[in-house]
């Protein structure tokens, strides 16, 4: 059953439309030499450009270090539910990893907020291909966002060393 706010909108259950409010700007041009999470892409700095109609969506944001990007994965090649993690060679289901073959190509990265200028986010830890459509912008904050976890899944599985040779994927 639809509710009020999804008949106005006119959406269906078959499909949800999505516009960009700006574009990722990254130093990572090759989806294999991209860093697969912040965590791993120390370093890597890159920019959010925010379209002008959404910058004054921009108050405040300054006062937060770190920031949630929603982006839609533009490069992802074909729909996969099984596939290898970069930091394994078992076949996982997708939706047990962050690989981008998902069904909705929708990627989530925290990163370091530096500094804003303008409608222009400078930022760091960005494992983000250049030109990266952005969906969504949201502040982390530690008093909802952190939560010691109890269990990792698979990730449990593999030491420190080999997520940090395999996560940076072949970045300097």
């Amino acid at each position: 059953m639809k509710g009020n706010g999804e008949q106005q909108a006119g959406m269906n259950e078959s499909s949800i439309i999505y516009r960009p409010i700006g574009i990722i700007r990254s130093e990572h041009a090759q989806a294999e030499k991209t860093p697969i999470q912040p965590v791993y892409a120390r370093g890597c700095k890159g920019m959010v450009e925010v379209f002008d109609e959404f910058k004054e969506g921009l108050q405040d944001i300054a006062g937060f270090s770190h920031i949630f990007l929603l982006y839609h994965f533009h490069c992802k090649g074909p729909v996969k539910l099984r596939v290898k993690p970069f930091l394994q060679d078992i076949e996982r289901g997708v939706f047990s990893t962050r690989a981008p073959c998902r069904p909705n190509g929708i990627g989530l990265s925290i990163v370091e907020l530096i500094t804003i200028k303008d409608n222009v986010l400078f930022c760091e830890g960005v494992d983000i291909l250049d030109g990266t459509p952005l969906l969504d912008i949201k502040p982390y904050t530690a008093k909802f966002d952190y939560i010691a976890t109890k269990r990792n899944g698979w990730q449990d599985e593999v030491d420190e060393r080999t997520a940090a040779d395999r996560g940076r994927r072949g970045y300097k």
